[in-house]
């Protein structure tokens, strides 16, 4: 029997990915709030890395780990989404050539969003399996734990 893809993904990414998924419908009811200024990879970096961190610290891996390869997806999905955005609201008409020093500075901003985000992920996962570890901390364990 062949294993299925998603078992064959390193466990940091498993849980990255899981977080990322699990955060979507809060970032986006946190979204649809009146004066909300948040977005969808903004909700995928810090819930998404929070809830990767304590899946991580539940199954004993390095929750700093998937909390910055979920801070890694949810900076994906942010600059995702910009480039939608920006290429929905130009108009097709006046298509023009980008010199190369704007080429150059959208570059250097991706990997900017990139890391910055990889960063908040990897603090948020931290938290997220700081806190697990300590709430796991105070469940008693054992046949006769009341």
């Amino acid at each position: 029997m062949s294993p299925s893809l998603l078992q064959t993904v390193p466990s940091t990414w498993r849980f990255a990915l899981i977080g990322a998924l699990a955060s979507l419908p809060v970032a986006a009811m946190i979204d649809l709030l009146p004066n909300s200024e948040a977005t969808i990879g903004g909700g995928v970096v810090i819930i998404g890395a929070f809830i990767a961190g304590v899946i991580a610290a539940v199954r004993v891996t390095d929750p700093d780990a998937a909390g910055l390869r979920a801070g890694f997806l949810g900076g994906i999905l942010g600059i995702c989404s910009f480039i939608v955005t920006v290429v929905s609201t130009a108009t097709s008409g006046t298509a023009a050539a980008w010199p190369l020093s704007r080429v150059v500075f959208w570059i250097f901003a991706i990997v900017l969003v990139l890391c910055a985000s990889s960063v908040f992920g990897l603090v948020c996962g931290h938290v997220g399996g700081w806190i697990a570890n300590t709430v796991l901390s105070r469940v008693p364990i054992g046949v006769n734990a009341t």
